[in-house]
């Protein structure tokens, strides 16, 4: 028979077991994970796309090499033949090819074999309308040069020169600066029916479909941008003098960018912007650009929230950044936030790179961005600083709103630095939502004007670091 003392006993005893397999149980999901060994989880998942052995040689389809015959026709044949029949390779053979936009069908890789050089047009009338994006924003606007719409298994590949001939005297003039071309008088995005207007329509909820754009709105198109895609590889070309954004990957899965070269010194001209993307790898790259090199991406204010898929699982590895505004960025069109970015064994040089790795948002993009990561890198020379976290980036007026960012996990880990121009750490949230945990480990900064200038950032920490030869203290925070 069992006594009240035995049965309190025996409750007692299961209740402290219960307690500690709880707390065991706690202890293990908030034990520290082993970042990067996730990035090479990531890297692991991503597919290559692999394509049938099956060629279609463009010059099959009417193409002339000469630099001046219109081969857009030509591009369109040979791809949908292919995608058509199962999927393969177009061939694109050694010379100079005159186009207009070049549209990616599934199955098939656009490879271009040595020698080549695309020059692409230059006229807005042969771009047509399709659906697309600009700064963070849907629309319905010029084609991209080259585009891939909600196709799988697609690539580009090649030793090609991608030429968009862009200047001064062509789409350029559009985004409405002296410095590219444009002049007092002239039209440009920036006038009321244009930019503002689409943002307008997206703040009222206007459906993208009736956001019709193209020729008398002056709203540059991407170069290259696969939308919602899926098993994209992106190999080897060098892309040169495009309108606006580079490479472009949106709402896209499984990307994989790998020895392309991208110098462009146009405005706006970011090197690569994953957006709404998730696992996109981008690898042995040199970017020398107009903008950031690569900047992260995930919407514009309510067209962020509207669409609400963030960008997540981003590698970069062993690429080198030369001009631009940032190195790595996140931002600033970022309302659906941004998880999980790891960068490493990359080269950073330039007097004219800005910030080396960079953080911009605000209250009116708001959002969640966690989890960035850069371990392996060398800095030459950089004009502000290694790391800038903005929350109050403010650019096109008034950026200010009800959205309150909030910025976590932030870790820099052997990184040398020869110059750091005028800052190592700039960094200023919000009151009520400090930036969190910035770590600065085995970090090695030779000659910088001040070491760091922050406001409203919790758990900054400094291990085995020195700044202009003075090991770093932790400061109270």
């Amino acid at each position: 028979m069992t006594t009240k003392n035995q049965t309190l006993k025996h409750f007692l005893s299961v209740s402290v077991l219960s307690l500690f397999i709880i707390s065991c149980g706690t202890k293990k999901t908030i034990a520290k994970k082993d970042t990067w060994k996730e990035m090479q989880e990531i890297i692991q998942s991503v597919k290559i796309p692999v394509f049938a052995n099956k060629k279609y040689d463009i010059t099959n389809y009417g193409a002339k090499a000469d630099g001046v015959f219109d081969n857009t026709k030509s591009f369109k044949e040979a791809i949908e033949t292919c995608s058509k029949n199962g999927g393969g390779i177009v061939v694109v053979p050694a010379g100079k090819y005159f186009t207009g936009p070049i549209h990616l069908e599934s199955n098939v890789n656009l490879h271009f074999e040595d020698g080549v050089e695309i020059l692409f047009s230059t006229n807005p009338k042969d771009y047509p309308i399709v659906h697309t994006s600009f700064e963070g924003t849907e629309l319905m606007n010029y084609s991209p040069l080259i585009y891939a719409y909600k196709k799988q298994n697609v690539a580009v590949t090649g030793k090609a020169k991608l030429n968009g001939q862009s200047s001064s005297v062509n789409w350029w003039p559009w985004c409405g600066a002296g410095s590219y071309g444009w002049k007092k008088g002239a039209p440009s995005q920036s006038d009321p029916l244009n930019r503002p207007r689409l943002v307008d329509m997206a703040e009222e909820g206007i459906s993208v479909e009736k956001r019709i754009f193209g020729e008398g709105h002056y709203i540059r198109p991407n170069f290259i941008e696969f939308f919602e895609c899926t098993d994209v590889l992106l190999k080897d070309v060098t892309i040169v003098d495009v309108p606006f954004w580079v490479i472009h990957p949106i709402k896209s899965t499984n990307v994989t960018i790998d020895g392309v070269t991208v110098r462009s010194h146009g405005p706006n001209n970011d090197g690569c912007d994953p957006e709404y993307s998730k696992n996109v790898i981008i690898k042995n790259c040199i970017f020398d650009t107009g903008d950031d090199c690569i900047a992260i991406k995930a919407g514009r204010d309510a067209d962020g929230r509207r669409v609400a898929i963030k960008s997540e699982n981003i590698v970069v590895q062993n690429c080198t950044m030369f001009d631009g505004h940032g190195g790595v960025t996140i931002g600033s069109e970022i309302s659906a936030g941004v998880s999980n970015v790891y960068v490493e064994n990359c080269i950073m040089n330039s007097p004219n790179l800005d910030v080396a790795i960079r953080l911009k948002t605000n209250s009116r993009r708001g959002a969640l961005i966690e989890n960035f990561y850069v371990r392996n890198i060398e800095i030459g020379q950089v004009r502000e600083a290694i790391l800038k976290v903005d929350m109050f980036y403010n650019v096109h007026g008034n950026q200010t709103g009800n959205f309150i960012p909030r910025i976590e996990n932030i870790s820099l880990e052997n990184v040398k630095v020869k110059n750091a121009g005028k800052y190592s750490i700039l960094a200023k949230g919000y009151k009520e939502s400090p930036i969190k945990n910035i770590t600065f480990k085995n970090v090695t900064i030779e000659k910088v004007a001040t070491p760091f200038s922050i406001e409203n950032v919790t758990n900054l920490n400094f291990i085995n670091s020195f700044i202009n030869g003075v090991p770093m203290k932790n400061p109270n925070n």
